[in-house]
């Protein structure tokens, strides 16, 4: 079984299908534009307190399908629902349910950072004390109190991204849409904003689109990978991981490098393990390949385990030796392999 199969597998036991919990819930969904077609029959299911990433190179069609969620854009076929609203049929309140902050954030740079906030408020309908309290609340969980007298064209780079995010929930959507949220800041200012979006999960589903890997790594419960407008794989990073991990192997250290191909030797006898080697620069070091006919991560690991320990080698590290999920990704679009691509829009 290939990776992109293992993970659409476990995927599809996990994810909750039709429930009263769901945020956002697609299926069928494409978009053409002419004779060409970006979107291909993309399903979804977003529940509540979940970050989905979605994830592409670019030109994917991850950002036309980002776009049609916000109802931005009408899909061509399929159906369409957010917070239970079908967002073809109702369009307006679909998006009165939808906080969207777009790659390039629209901001007024003249104002001032409480004053722009009151205006997104009152362009969602909030008057009154309910803005006023809408207002200070956004401001309170962005972390935007030091500079909510400031104008917005004099704030740094992060706390710009911070005033289009607390713009984007200032009305309390159900459901957050993020889209390259973090390009351009620095690595601090990524630390903390991806914090802040793990915080806004909760009572919300949020989708982040982007193809900066890792960003997603740290930052989302599920992923989907979309290439040529489908998507060729999806789930949970730790089944993702030890999926890779059946076909990838595993990586063990042990104590001193002089262990190290004695080890290999006792480590190529254990059922299970197709290879086992040195890496060249660290004898200490251990790949192991499994079988095609291993047990399952869970119990593969620890047998590994016994095996360097009762060899009377002292272990100091075993874990799978899964890349990235931009390996994971590689591995998923090479593995789809469905024919010619009809996709590729933005």
């Amino acid at each position: 079984m290939s990776v992109a199969e293992s993970v659409n597998a476990f995927a599809g036991a996990e994810r909750p299908g039709s429930s009263s919990s769901l945020r956002v819930r697609a299926r069928g969904l494409v978009r053409r534009y002419g004779r060409f077609t970006a979107v291909d029959g993309i399903d979804l299911d977003v529940p509540d307190g979940r970050v989905l990433g979605v994830l592409g190179p670019n030109g994917a069609g991850k950002t036309t399908t980002i776009r049609m969620i916000a109802g931005f854009l009408p899909p061509t076929e399929g159906t369409l629902e957010v917070d239970g609203v079908d967002v073809r049929r109702r369009p307006l309140e679909a998006r009165r349910r939808i906080g969207y902050l777009p790659e390039s954030t629209p901001l007024h740079p003249e104002m001032r950072t409480r004053d722009y906030l009151r205006f997104r408020a009152s362009l969602q309908g909030l008057g009154g004390a309910r803005r006023r309290e809408a207002v200070e609340r956004a401001i309170e969980r962005c972390d935007l109190a030091p500079v909510a007298l400031r104008r917005v064209g004099r704030l740094s780079k992060g706390y710009r991204q911070r005033t289009g995010l607390a713009a984007a929930i200032v009305h309390e959507p159900p459901v957050l849409i993020l889209d390259e949220p973090t390009v351009g800041l620095d690595p601090r200012q990524v630390a903390a904003f991806r914090a802040l979006v793990r915080s806004l999960a909760s009572g919300r589903a949020v989708l982040l689109s982007t193809h900066v890997l890792p960003e997603a790594e740290r930052t989302c419960d599920e992923v989907v990978f979309i290439d040529r407008g489908r998507i060729r794989a999806r789930g949970t990073i730790d089944a993702m991981r030890d999926r890779a991990a059946e076909r990838l192997g595993w990586r063990v250290e042990v104590a001193a490098a002089a262990d190290g191909p004695r080890i290999v030797a006792v480590l190529e006898a254990l059922d299970g393990v197709a290879a086992a080697s040195a890496a060249p620069d660290d004898p200490a070091v251990l790949r192991v390949r499994p079988a095609p006919d291993a047990p399952p991560p869970a119990r593969f690991g620890p047998a590994l385990a016994a095996a360097v320990v009762g060899a009377g080698a002292g272990l100091r590290e075993l874990r799978p030796d899964a890349a990235g999920l931009d390996e994971l990704f590689r591995d998923a679009v090479e593995d789809a392999g469905d024919g010619p691509a009809t996709g590729g829009g933005a």
